[in-house]
């Protein structure tokens, strides 16, 4: 009965949430400022590539204008349908991203990349742990916004869930998949979405400690990691063998200076840095643009991370808050573990940079995921205190007296403030 009356205070409550309103356009802004970066590094490093590869040398710079297409529909898309038919489709989607992610492990790999990450059908090829971020993303927020409704994200059954849910995303995707850089993006992202959902701190440390445990048993049981590990310790030790990739990144950041080479001046794209358009793509564009580009670079980054904090600190419900938290977790731990490797702060990991490297499943889902956000964006909530704090009122833009919402909803559903 008393779960009953919560919930009823509850849906009383999310109607009178802030009406629709204007999105953050500053989003979309950032994002395709960030894709035409992406783009014009593809397209200048596209002949280099096509000589490289035996293709037409325009056959990587058509192919991310396609993928930037695509991102830009999905993310029109995505912004456009309702949050609570996302909720409802959480299970469906999840369903599916398992599907395409076994798909992947049972069909045959190629020469070039041999492991199992992806679903090839002629000319086109579909990475699977790409929807399985999306995926993870929408049912993690759904299920951990009903713990709260709940009380029972505290409970230790949500723990012992969610540590199964982390050892099983690591034996598919850093076992089977050979893909430890985006398992550790899944990881911190379930982390922090659990955490901001009130998961107590010594229980997220539990669930660290296993991942800590499980990586370890990953890089001693793998050859190929073993030797990335030994190249990060001493990554001039063997520049011709195993340390091929970091010491011509190392040499293509350096030699961009302070202004860069230019456009159509880069040398290591020509077969001298191994997937100059993916993984190390951000060491291409340190070596065009130099110093001065790679701090707007990261500046441009730091702007669209900021805007998801201020969406965070501004949703009206749990589910929407964990969304934008779980999308900021996953491009920003991405692009630390990209742009890290690339001037020797972390070991190298077959990872994209958002929004940038060449690759079409990952510029769709990431604007799709981006577009997730635009949606929560038309329901924050601009409130301010006013001047008769005794009353324990807020004023919101239009100055009319409102309780504030967030803290009326969380305190109605039991959430941590």
């Amino acid at each position: 009965m008393e779960m009953r009356n919560r919930r009823h205070i509850a849906t009383e409550t999310l109607s009178s949430m802030p009406r629709r309103h204007k999105p953050d356009y500053w989003l979309f802004v950032l994002c395709m400022t960030l894709l035409a970066i992406g783009l014009v590094v593809v397209y200048a490093i596209s002949p280099a590539l096509g000589i490289v590869n035996g293709v037409n040398q325009n056959y990587y710079a058509y192919k991310q204008v396609i993928a930037v297409l695509l991102g830009i529909a999905a993310f029109f898309i995505v912004a456009q349908i309702p949050l609570n038919k996302w909720r409802l489709l959480h299970k469906p989607l999840l369903i599916i991203a398992i599907a395409a992610t076994l798909i992947a492990l049972v069909l045959p790999v190629n020469a070039q990349y041999p492991a199992h990450r992806w679903i090839r059908l002629g000319g086109f090829s579909f990475q699977s742990v790409e929807l399985l971020k999306f995926a993870i993303l929408i049912w993690l927020a759904v299920y951990l916004s009903n713990c709260i409704i709940k009380g029972t994200i505290t409970a230790r059954k949500t723990l012992i869930f969610l540590t199964i849910v982390v050892l099983a995303i690591g034996l598919v995707v850093a076992g089977k998949q050979s893909d430890l850089g985006s398992m550790g993006v899944l990881v911190v992202m379930i982390g922090m979405m659990a955490f901001v959902a009130g998961l107590p701190l010594k229980r997220a440390l539990m669930i660290v400690a296993i991942v800590i445990i499980g990586t370890i048993l990953a890089i001693s049981s793998s050859s190929y990691r073993r030797e990335r590990l030994t190249t990060y310790f001493h990554p001039t030790q063997n520049c011709q063998g195993s340390g091929l990739q970091a010491c011509q990144a190392l040499i293509a950041v350096g030699s961009g200076g302070a202004i860069g080479l230019g456009l159509g001046r880069s040398v290591e794209a020509y077969g001298y840095l191994p997937e100059s358009g993916n993984d190390s793509i951000f060491a291409i564009y340190a070596e065009k643009f130099g110093f001065i580009g790679s701090i707007v670079l990261l500046g441009l980054f730091a702007a669209l991370f900021s805007r998801l904090k201020n969406i965070i600190e501004r949703t009206p419900d749990d589910f929407s808050r964990l969304l934008v938290v779980g999308v900021l977790a996953w491009l920003s731990v991405q692009t630390l573990i990209n742009i890290g490797a690339m001037i020797g702060l972390l070991p190298l990991k077959g990872i994209t940079l958002p929004f940038i490297s060449y690759g079409g499943t990952s510029v769709v889902f990431i604007m799709a995921a981006m577009g997730l956000v635009f949606q929560v964006s038309r329901y924050t909530s601009y409130i301010v205190p006013i001047t008769n704090k005794s009353e324990g009122k807020y004023q919101d833009e239009n100055h009319t007296d409102r309780r504030r919402i967030r803290g009326t909803y969380n305190s109605v559903v039991g959430s941590r403030p």
